[in-house]
């Protein structure tokens, strides 16, 4: 077995192991990022049509899917944690007569080709991809599942202000006699995709893995399989006072992107 495989399956258990934790943190609603800077966005992009049929790749518990479903959409979604998709099912009871939940790995090109060429009209993707060891096979399937204008819309940690080891920054400073503070990070080796260990929800049982990508390797990725950008968002929270201590004011924290199929 290679040592990309070994990476894969290793990524895979991690979520597994995870998965329940997740669940009862995220509960109905999802955390913040979710609800203030990924859905709002995310849905505007989507811009979803009743009677559309929606692919929800690494959907977790099922919070996105559902909405989509309140929104009128068929959903097949998808996820490779067996206990995450359990999770999903037991929540969505009232939504399973349009959202169809499977066991599948995204970085199988087979398996996401047999859930039907050209039956999408969209396909998303919440803080996700950053998560999946290879992108490459979904990238390629995206382009013979989607129908002829789909287009698939995924959000990841900006990619330019969280890279592997950065830092956040928190200044105070005494200037004439008045105190201002600012926010800045500290970024390391954006360049270079690479894989490391990170903590999402503290005290989650286990460190799950994050895969470094520059917005290059996005943007050329998705050109090569014949994509053309044509939307995109970088939130941050809306900055009410003045905290002591950092948080996302003026530096997205994630970017959202859709990508059109040619």
């Amino acid at each position: 077995m290679s040592e990309w495989k070994e990476l894969i399956q290793d990524s895979q258990s991690r979520w597994n192991e995870n998965a329940e934790y997740w669940d009862d943190y995220m509960g109905e609603q999802s955390n913040q990022f979710h609800r203030e800077l990924i859905r709002p966005y995310t849905e505007k992009l989507l811009n979803v049509k009743e009677g559309q049929t929606i692919l929800d790749i690494a959907c977790g518990n099922g919070n996105f899917s559902r909405r989509l479903a309140e929104l009128g959409a068929n959903v097949i979604a998808i996820d490779y944690s067996p206990k995450m998709i359990e999770r999903a099912k037991l929540r969505s009871k009232e939504y399973l007569n349009c959202i169809d939940y499977r066991v599948l790995d995204a970085t199988n090109h087979g398996s996401l080709i047999e859930l039907g060429k050209q039956k999408f009209d969209h396909a998303v993707a919440n803080m996700a991809l950053m998560d999946i060891a290879d992108i490459t096979p979904l990238m390629k399937a995206l382009q013979k599942l989607l129908k002829k204008n789909g287009s698939f819309v995924f959000s990841i940690t900006h990619p330019c202000f969280q890279t592997p080891h950065m830092r956040k920054v928190h200044e105070i400073e005494d200037i004439d006699g008045d105190i201002h503070s600012r926010n800045s990070v500290q970024i390391f080796n954006y360049l270079s995709p690479q894989p490391y260990e990170a903590i999402g929800i503290k005290g989650q049982p286990s460190p799950h893995f994050m895969f470094h990508r520059s917005l290059s390797y996005y943007f050329n990725l998705s050109f090569q399989n014949n994509f053309v950008l044509d939307g995109i968002v970088e939130p941050c929270f809306n900055k009410e006072k003045e905290p002591n201590r950092f948080d996302w004011y003026e530096i997205p924290p994630v970017i959202i992107l859709r990508f059109k199929k040619l």
